[in-house]
């Protein structure tokens, strides 16, 4: 048996993770009290966990929702509602044992006919349902157990399947049935779904039926042993940065997702708030439209970058919490790879014109995409404004919010040139999750047929037999993402949240976690 393969067979048994959980105390909430306010940045574009990948999709989802296996604080896959999980001596099956009392916040009892309905749902409608190419079936031999059959072996297969990207969150088989964005918001999570206005609040509530995980003793990652300290959890959509600093110095929300840099900078040192960073939180990127002019020329996309600034983008865009870097892993992360450096940051105008007069360029439009929802989109489509137009492009902002944008990009190719996004939760959880939003069936950059080469690599990047092989897969994807210019990254962005003093056991993550958190006094 293979490191790899055991380590995984221990993590789902449990044998060596959790020597000490049946002896340790458990968390307990040391208070409950009513409410706990969170503001968010953006709006929602839809709560079904299967069907989005916005992290402020996430932000609610993942706390109503839970999967078979996750990840821990470290990224390393963990069992959450799976009891166990095995694979085949030949690669060639999986076999999940389903914890059992585990209740929906309907009162449901969970089965395996549940789990079976929500993977056979997310291979229908998931926004990332290429996790199960290579299955050739899934069955439910009775009504603890799940298998699943591959057509073809994946060293990769329990990494993609535990991502939290776009999670495979298990739901009623009654909902699984439903197409995307009809489902009745309906998990296994410590807190239900309340209500959801518009451009206005979330509300959940806490599930008295939760089961935690007695295999820990608190919360890891997205899994862990989780309890609910609130009665409710209000998430309010609150866009402007000035008003969600204003509102955790005041005392109105508990928590905030994201303050400026230059706010931050004047928390730290008010009574009551407490400012805690995240190195390397996401990856700002604009992502071209391969299909609209004049962004369909090869050429024109090259002068593009060749211009762009990418130190005075992200100055711009962050106020100074960034670093500069060309890989879509973190430096530091075994993954890692500088492919393509001297593709990135030219910031060389004058190459620049010379690739427009040779792609022929005669003033076509560009629209340039971007909302309002987060601060450092808009401020960096600003500054990718003024430098294409510094070497002679007729661009035209065209600003919206933040759910508009999402739905422009992947139904109205006609309406834009260039989407300017965020990369956060994908390059945390490894290379295939940082890039899948530029691979089908995302296609973020709006290919009209299929890239040959980057489907070899996509595929070697997941097939591969050695880790070794698979990152020089990623490496050769890496420098093919740059060459064909799909992708404009301008370097790694901080972030910044607050919470309020009285409130203990917050821990910065790739969302807010409303599990084990409790307010003093």
């Amino acid at each position: 048996m293979n490191a790899k393969l055991r380590n995984l067979l221990l993590i789902a048994t449990g044998a060596a993770l959790f020597p000490a959980a049946a002896s340790a105390a458990a968390f307990s909430c040391p208070t409950t009290s009513d409410e706990f306010t969170f503001a968010q940045n953006a709006q929602i574009p839809g709560l079904d966990p299967h069907f989005s990948s916005a992290i402020s999709t996430r932000n609610i989802a993942m706390n109503i929702f839970e999967m078979l296996i996750t990840r821990d604080e470290n990224s390393a896959i963990i069992p959450q509602l799976a009891e166990s999980f095995d694979e085949g001596d030949d690669g060639m099956s999986y076999t999940f044992k389903i914890r059992s009392g585990i209740t929906f916040h309907s009162g449901q009892t969970m089965t395996s006919a549940d789990v079976l309905g929500s993977l056979e749902r997310y291979r229908r409608v998931g926004t990332s349902s290429s996790v199960f190419k290579n299955v050739a079936g899934i069955e439910a031999p009775d009504a603890s157990t799940i298998v699943i059959t591959m057509s073809k072996r994946q060293p990769t297969f329990l990494e993609d399947f535990s991502s939290f990207h776009i999670p495979i969150a298990i739901m009623p088989a009654s909902e699984a049935e439903k197409p995307a964005n009809k489902i009745d918001l309906i998990g296994t999570g410590p807190y239900s779904f309340g209500e959801w206005v518009p451009d206005s609040h979330v509300t959940l509530k806490k599930f008295d039926g939760y089961v935690p995980d007695s295999r820990f003793e608190g919360t890891t990652g997205f899994g862990g042993y989780k309890q609910a300290c609130f009665d409710t959890i209000t998430v309010r959509i609150v866009r402007e940065p000035s008003a969600r600093a204003a509102g955790i110095e005041s005392g109105d929300y508990d928590g905030v997702e994201q303050v400026s840099t230059k706010a931050a900078a004047r928390l730290k040192d008010v009574e009551g708030v407490i400012v805690m960073k995240q190195e390397n939180f996401s990856i700002p990127i604009m992502i071209p439209n391969t299909q609209k002019a004049p962004t369909d020329n090869l050429m024109v996309r090259m002068a593009m970058q060749a211009a762009l600034n990418m130190e005075d983008i992200m100055e711009t865009a962050t106020d100074g919490a960034y670093s500069l870097q060309p890989g879509f892993q973190y430096p530091g992360n075994p993954s890692y790879t500088d492919a393509a450096k001297e593709l990135y940051n030219i910031a060389d105008p004058e190459l620049a014109k010379k690739y427009l007069k040779e792609a022929g360029y005669d003033g076509e439009e560009v629209i340039i995409m971007t909302n309002t929802d987060y601060s450092y989109m808009y401020n960096a489509a600003l500054m990718v404004n003024e430098q294409l137009k510094d070497i002679g492009m007729n661009t035209k902002l065209f600003v919206t919010d933040w759910p508009t944008t999402r739905e422009i990009r992947a139904n109205k190719p006609d309406d834009w040139n260039f989407y300017f996004t965020g990369w956060g939760t994908g390059p945390s959880i490894g290379p295939r999750d940082a890039i899948k939003d530029l691979l089908p069936p995302i296609n973020s950059q709006n290919l009209s047929e299929e890239d040959v080469e980057m489907t070899k690599l996509w595929n070697a990047m997941h097939e591969e037999p050695t880790a070794e092989g698979r990152l020089d897969a990623f490496s050769d994807m890496t420098q093919h993402l740059y060459e064909q210019v799909y992708q404009f990254k301008f370097g790694d962005m901080h972030n910044f949240q607050a919470i309020r003093s009285n409130v203990k056991g917050f821990v910065p993550y790739r969302i807010p976690r409303f599990s084990n958190i409790w307010r003093e006094g």
